[in-house]
């Protein structure tokens, strides 16, 4: 399966292809992999992520998915890439990881069919949907700052062509422990519906991005913890997480919060109160 990934080249934005421990630019300028200074391997106009989509993820919350998907919005400024670093903001405390694959899109696709969707996308890359859950009492409707604060969407390493997505493991580490074990096969809604669903009244440009859901046991990090994501198929997107060089202003917005809302998101299936009375929806 062809894999095209976009680094910084003496100077500029360059893609390249994956050729064994190389990549190859089109010029014949080559690079060692570990050396490559990595981008986003795409450059969307929009980024739309499912809410939920998993049945483990599902299960852990212990609720019902409703009969469609439901999405929000992670904007452009959110992006980062292979070995970047995520941007815990000083003050704030809730930062969860989420593995997912996430679709890219190759044609312009406007009101087509799930059976047609396949010849719209390009191909598909690995994404880790952070969400910074102190913000979750005010944003928890459009899930801006929990999940659209910069730093918090890395894409990559690489975009992979003619690439299956059934049946294919998912697995997040943390410091290399095994934190989330999922498949694709677990998802209610695949690939092919979430890009049909969204293309029913928002027009999707080449390289805009979908992401399709995590599994269970997102849990939060901390400064100094390394993150990965490995997709059977797509390889491993790897950052590192740190604390920002300022704190959140306290003199304008909602400040973040510790309410039941934030603990009950943040820790997942480890809320004490799980099961015994549900979060706020």
């Amino acid at each position: 399966m062809p894999e095209y990934r976009r680094i910084l080249l003496d100077g500029a934005a360059v893609q390249v292809t994956v050729e064994g421990d190389e990549l190859a630019a089109g010029d014949g300028r080559r690079v060692k992999t570990g050396d490559a200074l990595h981008l986003p391997p795409v450059v969307p106009s929009k980024v739309i992520a499912v809410h939920l989509n998993h049945r483990s993820r599902v299960e852990e919350f212990r609720i019902d998915l409703p009969d469609t998907p439901t999405y929000f919005h992670k904007p452009t400024s959110a992006l980062n890439s292979h070995r970047g670093a995520v941007v815990r903001p000083e003050g704030c405390k809730w930062l969860n990881y989420e593995g997912e694959v996430a679709v890219v899109i190759g044609r312009t696709a406007r009101n087509i069919s799930p059976a047609e969707a396949g010849e719209y996308i390009e191909g598909y890359t690995i994404a880790n949907d952070y969400g910074l859950h102190d913000f979750r009492d005010t944003d928890a409707g459009s899930m801006l700052r929990v999940k659209g604060s910069d730093t918090l969407c890395p894409l990559g390493p690489g975009l992979v062509t003619d690439w299956d997505f059934r049946g294919k493991t998912l697995r997040t580490y943390v410091n290399g422990e095994v934190v989330q074990d999922g498949s694709t096969d677990e998802m209610k809604w695949d690939m092919h519906y979430l890009v049909a669903d969204i293309a029913r009244t928002i027009t999707l440009y080449p390289g805009d991005v979908l992401l399709s859901g995590t599994p269970a046991n997102s849990r939060p990090v901390q400064p100094g913890d390394v993150v990965e994501v490995e997709v059977e198929g797509l390889g491993r997107l790897t950052n590192h997480i740190v604390t920002g060089p300022t704190p959140v202003r306290p003199d304008v917005g909602a400040q973040p919060t510790e309410s039941e809302e934030v603990l009950s998101t943040a820790l997942g299936g480890d809320w004490e109160f799980r099961g015994i009375r549900p979060p706020r929806r």
